[in-house]
C-alpha cells in the first residue's frame, strides 16, 4: 500500500530534510584524510539531536550507528568506527533524520582529496543518474520510468547498477511501499501520484553489479571489489513536478560559491 501525503505532511518531511541537509554539510566539512568514520558518526548524532530531531538509523533493526559510512568497494550500510580516511578514498555517507514523527533520508558519496579518474567518473555518473531519476518523478509517469532513468544513465557511462538493493517509499516509516529498483522498463509499474514521497537512491559499481554481505551482516560490498557510489534524495511528487526534500546539492553549491 502506497501512502499518499498531504501538503502539510510533505512540509513536515521537508523540515526533517532541512536538518538532514545541514548534517551532510557539516560532515562534508569534516571529511578529510585522518578522520575516522566514527568521528563523523559522533558529529552527525550530536548535531541532529541539537536540532530536536533523532538519527533515524540509530537502533533501526539493531543498526549501531547514526549514519552509514561506506568506503570504496562498500556499497551501503557501513557501520561507523575505526576506519581512518585516506587520500584517494571515496566515502558514501547515508543519513536519516526523524523530526516531529516524519523521516527524511539522503546520501552522498564524497571524494577524500584527489581521487582516481575512474572514481571521479563513477561519482559523476551516479549523481547524474539520481538527477535523471528525479526528473521522472512526476504525476502520471510510472515507477518504471524512474528505474529506467537510473539504469540507462549509468550504463551509458559504462558502469553497473546494483540490482539487489532498492530505493523505497518514505514517510512516518523509514521504509514504505513502493520498492524502487534502479533498473527496469519505462512505462511499467505503479502510476506516480501527487503526494507520493520516494527515497530515490542509485547504487552503482565500477565493475559488475553483483554484491556480497560483509562479516558484520550489515555492510554490503561489490562482489568483484570494484569501487561503489551511492547518491540519494527524498523526493515528493507534486502537481508542479518533483520536489527534492533533501536538497544537499543546493547546500554544496552555496558552500562552493
Amino acid at each position: 500500500m502506497i501512502n499518499i501525503k498531504t501538503p502539510e505532511e510533505i512540509e513536515r518531511m521537508a523540515a526533517a530534510g532541512a536538518i538532514l541537509v545541514k548534517t551532510l554539510a557539516l560532515l562534508a566539512n569534516r571529511i578529510r584524510p585522518g578522520v575516522t568514520t566514527g568521528d563523523l558518526d559522533a558529529a552527525a548524532e550530536k548535531f541532529i539531536r541539537s536540532q530536536n530531531a533523532e538519527p533515524a538509523f540509530k537502533g533501526y533493526r539493531g543498526f549501531p550507528g547514526s549514519i552509514c559510512a561506506s568506503p570504496n568497494s562498500m556499497v551501503v550500510h557501513g557501520i561507523p568506527g575505526r576506519y581512518k580516511l585516506s587520500r584517494g578514498d571515496i566515502l558514501s555517507v547515508d543519513v536519516g533524520v526523524v523530526h516531529d514523527g516524519w523521516v527524511a533520508d539522503a546520501a552522498r558519496t564524497f571524494a577524500v582529496g584527489a581521487v582516481s579518474p575512474i572514481a571521479t567518473r563513477l561519482l559523476r555518473a551516479t549523481e547524474g543518474a539520481l538527477f535523471a531519476a528525479v526528473e521522472q518523478c512526476r504525476p502520471g509517469n510510472r515507477l518504471g520510468d524512474v528505474s529506467h532513468a537510473v539504469q540507462s544513465h549509468v550504463e551509458e557511462e559504462g558502469f553497473s547498477v546494483v540490482r539487489s538493493l532498492v530505493g523505497h517509499g518514505i514517510g512516518r516509516d523509514m521504509h514504505e511501499d513502493p520498492q524502487i529498483p534502479n533498473f527496469g522498463e519505462p512505462g511499467r509499474g505503479p502510476e506516480l501520484q501527487e503526494g507520493m514521497v520516494l527515497a530515490v537512491e542509485p547504487m552503482v559499481t565500477a565493475g559488475r553489479h553483483a554484491v556480497r554481505m560483509g562479516d558484520d551482516h550489515w555492510a554490503i560490498y561489490s562482489q568483484d571489489g570494484s569501487l561503489a557510489a551511492h547518491f540519494e534524495f527524498t523526493v515528493a511528487i507534486t502537481a508542479e513536478g518533483p520536489r527534492i526534500l533533501t536538497p544537499w546539492h543546493e547546500a554544496a553549491d552555496r558552500a562552493a560559491a
